[in-house]
């Protein structure tokens, strides 16, 4: 299982801020991310961020691991 948490706005957008999906061998960050964009095309569009068991990612071919833990958000500001 692939546990998946959402931040700020997209987790506003996908109506929770975490979930759980399936594993499948040689499964990468761009199919994970691919699988949630079509079911919350809304959250998606503003996903700009990503990080993979704590790591900010940039490369989507990162591949994941059955127990990763993936973090999807969108840029913001504070101060």
């Amino acid at each position: 299982m692939i546990t998946v948490l959402f931040f700020g706005a997209v987790a506003e957008r996908v109506g929770q801020r975490q979930l759980t999906v399936d594993h499948q061998p040689g499964m990468r960050l761009q199919d994970l991310h691919d699988g949630l964009q079509a079911q919350h095309p809304e959250a998606f569009a503003i996903v700009s961020l990503a990080a993979v068991d704590g790591e900010h990612v940039r490369d989507w071919s990162t591949p994941l691991n059955d127990r990763s833990e993936v973090v999807f958000m969108s840029k913001f500001s504070g101060g």
